[in-house]
């Protein structure tokens, strides 16, 4: 099977097939930072004859942190994290107090003539978020028959 690049009918919305190396770097600069200016965090589409596997550089996080939904073809990578530290003197007055929130969304369209979404997993590991998309059996390539002439 050959992918080709398609119009994005939703330009807010990044294409499951859109490739890194043919777009301008200032339109990868754009679609990586979120409306708030903060960095999204990066994302590989790799395909093999078996399945297409999103992986999502998040580290220092934990999977707890994730929240990923498909509806409608739209598959959704979404996180908050919060963390909050505070130091205190004896009188119960903050002498510093820090906090930090994260969030992030991202969004793709899945190809459904292709996948099985039904069977779609994921699972965490060394700051790699890896989601599993599997073909549906009719789109994974046969192997070649070899026809016996009598």
């Amino acid at each position: 099977m050959t992918l080709m690049k398609r119009s994005n009918l939703l330009p807010g919305i990044p294409s499951f097939f859109d490739d890194f190396f043919t777009r301008d770097i200032s339109d990868w600069l754009l679609t990586n930072t979120a409306a708030t200016g903060t960095s999204l965090p990066a994302v590989n589409i790799v395909e093999n004859n078996n399945e297409f596997q999103v992986e999502v550089a998040a580290p220092g996080m934990s999977k707890e942190d994730f929240n990923i939904e498909v509806d409608n073809n739209m598959l959704t990578i979404s996180s908050e994290k919060h963390h909050e530290e505070e130091e205190k003197d004896d009188e119960g007055k903050y002498s510093r107090c820090e906090f930090r929130y994260a969030s992030f969304r991202r969004s793709f369209s899945i190809p459904e003539d292709q996948v099985d979404l039904g069977k779609i997993k994921a699972d965490y590991k060394d700051g790699l978020l890896h989601i599993h998309l599997p073909k549906k059996e009719s789109v994974k390539p046969k192997p070649v028959r070899t026809i016996k002439i009598s």
